[in-house]
């Protein structure tokens, strides 16, 4: 039997235009300072940091409000070790023969390659998982609506809170990826979506050098 909705009233912070523009203008500020970082530090972070990012997350709108997602958070040195010997041999068969020559010539300007030390040595790696479906309390399956847009647009809104919190991060999806749910011992139902190192950068990290889009490339008006 389905159950009726419930409402209740919205709260919502009616700002003035010039408090609209100032924070607008500062979050477009501080997000564009955002890149994906391979050097990590090992400078313990507060897991608090990691909490509330993933709080933040949580909050993400889903299909249905199903919620179709678990955040994995992983410290353990032995896990995490693990997790770095499984992707780089899936990184590397990819690398030398599953990736077509175009695709390489695509990653060329990143300078990436199949080792990825930056599993162990980021303090936090968080795995998400995508629940394809869900799992009733009698073991019945339920049907999970839009869960890959769902998880999408939490993950943006992860890496969103990291980043204003002052963590470096690195999303990295190594393909496959069934190895990680077996790693950290989760159900048949959920499906890795993405690996997200996180902590602060080491002092001589670098990345390279890319651009953006412009706005009037990416923004039309009708």
């Amino acid at each position: 039997m389905s159950q009726e909705a419930v409402f209740q009233a919205l709260q919502f912070e009616m700002l003035d235009e010039a408090e609209q523009l100032r924070r607008s203008r500062e979050f477009v500020r501080r997000i564009a300072q955002r890149r994906s970082v391979r050097d990590f530090s090992p400078q313990p972070v507060p897991i608090e940091l990691i909490e509330n990012a993933i709080r933040a997350a949580g909050t993400a709108p889903s299909g249905a409000n199903q919620q179709p997602w678990t955040f994995v958070v992983v410290s353990d040195p032995a896990l995490k070790k693990q997790m770095r010997a499984a992707a780089e041999a899936e990184e590397k068969e990819s690398y030398e023969r599953r990736m077509s020559q175009e695709w390489l010539d695509a990653l060329a300007p990143l300078g990436t390659d199949w080792r990825k030390p930056h599993i162990e040595d980021a303090p936090y790696v968080i795995v998400v998982f995508r629940q394809a479906y869900g799992i009733a309390a009698d073991g019945r399956r339920i049907k999970h609506y839009y869960s890959e847009e769902s998880v999408g647009i939490a993950v943006g809104l992860l890496l969103a809170a990291l980043h204003l919190s002052g963590l470096a991060t690195l999303t990295h999806t190594p393909s496959p990826m069934k190895f990680l749910a077996e790693i950290v011992g989760r159900p048949a139902n959920e499906r890795a979506f993405v690996l997200i190192p996180v902590g602060y950068p080491a002092d001589d990290a670098q990345v390279p050098v890319i651009s953006k889009k412009r706005l009037d490339e990416i923004l039309l008006r009708r």
